[in-house]
Formats: structure tokens, sequence, C-alpha cells
């Protein structure tokens, strides 16, 4: 099985460094794995002026899974926006058919005093956010500007039938391996995309019957994930709400360095990457929490190789070192040890 490794911008490389560490420890204990390095984002364009360079599309395709760190930084800002670093997110997104992001956000028994919420609001939470990645208004055409005169700029919101049903399956599918509970989120009271989108889920919920199936606009959605956030189990939304949604919920669970996230095509190829962005302002510094990056090397051996013991190996690691007070900057409190990035790398192998 072979793992294309995109470590990325910022604290992309440190975080990589820890979660491949870990795969290594189970390479060595009979996993069939093999990983492979490439430049990707901002390390892409400094290498070959693209952030996705034809050696590491190349090296994704052929490759069964895609570790990837974070990417982009201040240097890459004034870049013409087809060589920023964040479009070689998109474009490897779209060229993988990648469609299907999941983000599960968890709340660990130990880190509940890290959330900013009240321990009673998220003490048991458990969601999973299923976000559709390749059409919407990120992808939509026609976009532009206009310069003459009042100057304006446009983009399109825009969904296919197919596009709205394949990632419709998928929220099904994952509510009917977890609670049975599917919340759609739209705006179908605004949007055509979103009446379309509606329609075709509640047609396609006839071939899920043992599947509750409810409907909640988006900006409610918004608010009753702060609100009440566990009477979610599954939500599935279209790609700019579910960006929106999917990082406020991170943040229930205490700190955006915990959640991992999945992207998968049609076949279960996946791209695996932490939740957050690559925080040039500590890269380098050995602050980074590593968590949500091994934690998405889980999700690889789940949802790509279908080795769930193994998955559950690093995830028991995880929540080892979690219980022995082990603690990054970001999750932090009193009473615990905080160390750095290395440690906590170093802690999750021991663990195993």
């Amino acid at each position: 099985m072979k793992i294309a490794v995109l470590a990325g911008d910022g604290i992309g490389p440190e975080i990589v460094a820890q979660a491949t560490k870990v795969l290594r420890v189970l390479q060595k204990d009979g996993l069939k794995i093999e990983m492979e390095d490439a430049p990707f984002g901002g390390a892409g364009y400094d290498a070959a002026g693209d952030p996705l360079p034809a050696g590491t599309l190349k090296l994704a395709k052929e490759a069964d899974a895609v570790l990837c760190g974070a990417v982009g930084g201040p240097k890459y800002d004034a870049l013409p926006r087809p060589q920023r670093p964040e479009q070689g997110i998109l474009r490897i997104r779209k060229e993988l058919g990648l469609f299907a992001n999941l983000r599960p956000a968890v709340m660990y028994p130990e880190l509940v005093g890290a959330s900013s919420l009240k321990p009673e609001v998220v003490s048991g939470l458990d969601i999973m956010i299923i976000r559709e990645l390749t059409g919407d208004i990120y992808f939509g055409q026609p976009r532009g500007r206009n310069e003459g005169g009042d100057r304006d700029a446009y983009d399109t919101m825009r969904y296919s039938e197919s596009e709205i049903r394949r990632i419709a399956e998928v929220g099904f599918t994952t509510a009917r391996k977890r609670n049975r509970k599917l919340c759609s989120v739209d705006k179908e009271n605004v949007l055509e995309t979103s009446r379309f989108w509606r329609e075709l889920v509640v047609d396609l919920s006839k071939k899920y019957p043992d599947v509750e199936l409810t409907h909640m606009y988006v900006d409610n959605a918004a608010m009753q994930l702060v609100r009440n956030p566990k009477q979610f189990d599954v939500i599935v939304t279209g790609n700019m709400f579910g960006d929106i949604l999917s990082d406020e919920a991170s943040m229930l669970t205490g700190s955006i360095g915990m959640l991992p996230s999945a992207s998968l095509d049609s076949s279960g190829k996946g791209l695996y990457e932490p939740s957050h962005g690559s925080a040039p302002d500590i890269a380098g510094k050995n602050l980074a929490n590593p968590l949500a990056t091994i934690l998405s090397s889980a999700m690889m051996l789940r949802y790509t190789f279908n080795k769930d013991e193994w998955a559950y190996r690093v995830e028991a690691a995880v929540k080892k070192v979690l219980a022995d007070g082990l603690r990054t900057a970001d999750i932090y409190e009193d009473g615990a040890r905080k160390v750095g990035t290395e440690e906590m790398g170093d802690a999750v192998v021991a663990a195993l």
C-alpha cells in the first residue's frame, strides 16, 4: 500500500514527521506500506513554480492514499492566484476526484476543560460532518470580475444532480454505520441550488428508511452547533457551508489541533490531513499539536486500507497519551504536562 507524503508548508513538515513516525512503527509490526515524499503547496512553488508540481500529482495519482500536512504562508500571499499554495489543495481534490470530506469532531474526556463551551454541552460529543468538495461556489462557472465603471466580482453556486446524489449517498451510508441520524444542511428558503439539493436528498432517503433524515438551514445549524451540538450525529452539506461548519465544529473540542479529516473518491482512495492550517507563526518552534495529523493517518488506515485493527491501535495510543496528562500548548491546562511536537509524537509511539 503506497502512501504519497506531502508535508507542505509552515508546521506541515513537523506534524507530518510525527505521523510518519507512527506509521513506521506499524510498518515494523507488519503493516505492509511504503511512503514517498513530494513537494506541495508553497514548497511545490519553491521547487517547481507550481503548488501542485507535475511529479507530485503523478505520485498522488499512483499512490493508494495521500498524507498531507498544511499549506500556505505570508511569503506566498502576493503570488498570482493560480500559483498560491491553496490552489494546490483545490487542484489535487479535483484531479483525484476527492468529492467527500469527512471531518469527525470527538470530545476526549480529558479535554473537556479545553473547550470554550460548558462541559455539559460538549461532554461525550461525537459527530461527523460530511462536506462536498468538488462543486458549489468554489468551482462553479462563470466567475470573474468586471473592472469598468462600477466594478463588481461574481462567483456561481452550482450543483449537478450527480454531485448531490453521490455526496448524499456518503451521508446516508455513514449515518447507517453510526446512530442512523442524518441532518442535511442547506439554505432552501433562499437558494435555488439548495432547493434542488433538498429535493434530491429527500428522494434518495427512500433507499434508507432506517435512517432518520432531518433538514436545517445553515444559519440555524451554525447556532445549534454551539447551543446543543450533541443533537447531531452525521451532517451532510455543500462545499461552502461545510467549509464554515466544520471549522466551527472543530472548536467545540477545544482545539482545531485535535481534528483529523479524510477526503475520499468514489472507490475509497483518500487524502488525509489535519483540519487546521499551516500556522506559520509557530513553524519550526516545536509547538504544534501533531495529534490531528496522527489521527488522520488512523482514518487512512480505516477508510482507504480497511485496516480497522491498526486504526484502533493508533487511536488508543492517542487516548493513552491524553490520559497520561500530556498536552501541547493549544490544549494545555493546569495540572497537565506541557510537551512539544516531537515529544508528543514520541509519546504516541511509546504508547503503541
